[in-house]
């Protein structure tokens, strides 16, 4: 099931449970939740599990990071995530993505790792001109570095020969540039509401986690969270 599909999913749901008078006008603030469909870690599981999220981000607001961190750690029942790796909003056509681009970004991660909310923060599709760029900018290093084997059959050696160098462990991913477009996020919304303002509805940003059984390197559970705004006009 796609992302489109799950969003579209989980709105009809909860829409059930619902009063009809609301699917007629939205409100601004809108929190759906299926409780059984995210059960919080226990106590006794915790130390056996890694918790490991991938922020996808529509925007460079730097205050999306902490609100994903914060949400995450409730609706997981946890007070810190072992591994966040961010995926920065895709850029125009032409235009690539520079140390200027990511540095707000990482302060805001670099923060998280300060305050304990976060122990280990990574990156998502960076060269190694720009990996190498972060790393020595940053505070809090990279411990790891998501590539894309769709546009990059194998690992770039100059990228696997740094990494190496400096403790940073390389990833595959297979996701899209864009997990969910807004027009699509849009369809979902209308699909499961009778909200006609539906256009007045924009993503935020996307968390994908997963539970990791450490001892086995099984994926206990998996998932996503999002986080749309509707404009006041």
């Amino acid at each position: 099931m796609g992302l489109q599909d799950c969003i579209q999913a989980t709105l009809s749901k909860w829409f059930a449970t619902m009063p009809p008078t609301l699917e007629t006008e939205l409100p601004v603030t809108l929190d759906c939740s299926i409780p059984e469909e995210t059960e919080p870690i226990t106590a006794e599981e915790r130390e056996e599990l890694k918790v490991s999220v991938k922020i996808f981000l529509s925007d460079w607001d730097c205050s999306f990071i902490r609100s994903a961190v914060e949400m995450a750690c409730h609706s997981l029942g946890v007070s810190q995530l072992d591994s966040v790796i961010i995926a920065p909003p895709p850029l125009p056509d032409g235009d690539n993505q520079t140390l200027e681009h990511l540095q707000p970004l990482w302060a805001e991660l670099e923060g998280l790792v300060r305050s304990k909310k976060v122990t280990a923060i990574g990156t998502s599709d960076l060269d190694k001109t720009l990996l190498e760029q972060l790393y020595n900018w940053a505070q809090v290093k990279p411990s790891s570095n998501q590539v894309n084997l769709a546009s990059c059959c194998v690992m770039p050696p100059d990228l696997t020969a740094f990494a190496k160098e400096f403790d940073i462990q390389l990833l595959t991913h297979n996701d899209p540039k864009e997990l969910i477009s807004a027009t699509a996020f849009q369809e979902a919304v209308q699909e499961s509401t009778q909200d006609q303002q539906v256009a007045d509805w924009s993503l935020e940003w996307v968390l994908r986690y997963s539970l990791i059984v450490k001892s086995r390197g099984i994926i206990k559970s998996k998932g996503y969270l999002v986080h749309a705004k509707k404009s006041n006009l």
